[in-house]
């Protein structure tokens, strides 16, 4: 299906601006709202947007989702076939220094935009980025969304969680068609530049040291951008489509690397050798992400593809043309 008239928070992102990507191409109309704050270099957001310039399918809103003024100019009767909601405070490290303003954004914000979804004469199916950060460090992977006790370790976890029981009340309390995804370690073009494989693969080509926190024996389960806007894709059809069994579903890869394998493949794919500078374990970063995709498979048809050698590749195809 295409047509639909999308209303996307965080679309100048990472996350977002691959999403709205494939959201145009399929013929949807879409509404960003991004707040295009410094958490890193504004015009890096702009950048993203650049190809939909001038395109009259896409309107584009500078505003804070925190901002009351914002969803009171946003007529809730205007014809939208879904919010997606990806905008967040991002990041775990950040989150210990400002734990307020991880809760005033991915809290309070997400709770403004549900607000503004219940207050037409119908609600407006919601889809929420969760992260895989929710599950914590207390559970044995890989994690399942009905197995896996969610026990955060860091504010931004903590705020994911707190967003997602959110969600889960509006649904209860206004009939609101909702489907909550929790995203683990998306990498891939675009991505954020203090993430590890953005921030190892800049730093190697540039001849510098690389921070490694612990032992190396740490993994994540890496996601490509491509599978992930995949898997957003089809639980928004499934969601319109009345079809969704269950609130939650993990996105992933099912593959769990850790920080000595990941940087390894990023030397195979440089053709370059890292200066590893090695650091204590930081708090608030767990042992090991790894999602359990039997439900996502089962009812979304989920199915990643990408293996994370190629989507590594991939993503240095793309730095080494962004730096050009």
């Amino acid at each position: 299906m295409s047509g639909r008239r999308i209303l996307l928070t965080g679309g100048a992102g990472f996350v977002g601006s691959n999403l709205l990507d494939a959201l145009v191409a399929r013929g949807d109309q879409v509404t960003v709202v991004d707040n295009f704050n410094s958490y890193y270099d504004p015009a890096t957001k702009w950048a993203n947007l650049q190809a939909h310039r001038g395109n009259p399918d896409v309107a584009v809103i500078e505003a804070d989702i925190c901002d009351e003024g914002l969803w009171d100019s946003l007529d809730a009767d205007a014809g939208w076939d879904a919010l997606l909601h990806i905008a967040a405070r991002a990041g775990v490290r950040p989150s210990l220094e400002q734990p307020l303003l991880y809760v005033r954004c991915n809290v309070g914000g997400t709770a403004s935009a549900l607000r503004w979804a219940c207050s037409g004469s119908a609600p407006i199916p919601f889809v929420f980025a969760s992260s895989s950060s929710v599950y914590g460090d207390d559970n044995v992977p890989p994690y399942s969304e009905q197995g896996a006790l969610p026990a955060p370790v860091s504010p931004y976890g903590s705020s994911k969680l707190a967003a997602e029981a959110l969600v889960r009340g509006w649904a209860s309390c206004h009939g609101l068609p909702i489907a909550i995804l929790r995203f683990f370690t998306v990498y891939g073009p675009r991505q954020r530049p203090d993430l590890a494989i953005h921030k190892f693969s800049r730093l190697i080509l540039e001849g510098q040291p690389i921070p490694v926190f612990g032992d190396g024996t740490s993994a994540r389960d890496y996601t490509h951008i491509s599978d992930i806007v995949a898997g957003v894709l089809s639980t928004l059809e499934r969601l319109l489509g009345g079809s969704l069994l269950h609130p939650i579903y993990n996105l992933g890869s099912d593959n769990s690397v850790t920080l000595d394998e990941m940087i390894a493949t990023i030397e195979e794919v440089l053709g370059r050798s890292a200066q590893t500078q090695r650091l204590p374990m930081q708090p608030g970063d767990v042992r090991q992400t790894w999602a359990d995709l039997s439900r996502s498979r089962a009812e979304l048809g989920y199915s990643p593809r990408v293996e994370f050698a190629d989507g590594v590749a991939d993503f240095v195809r793309w730095l080494r043309a962004a730096h050009n």
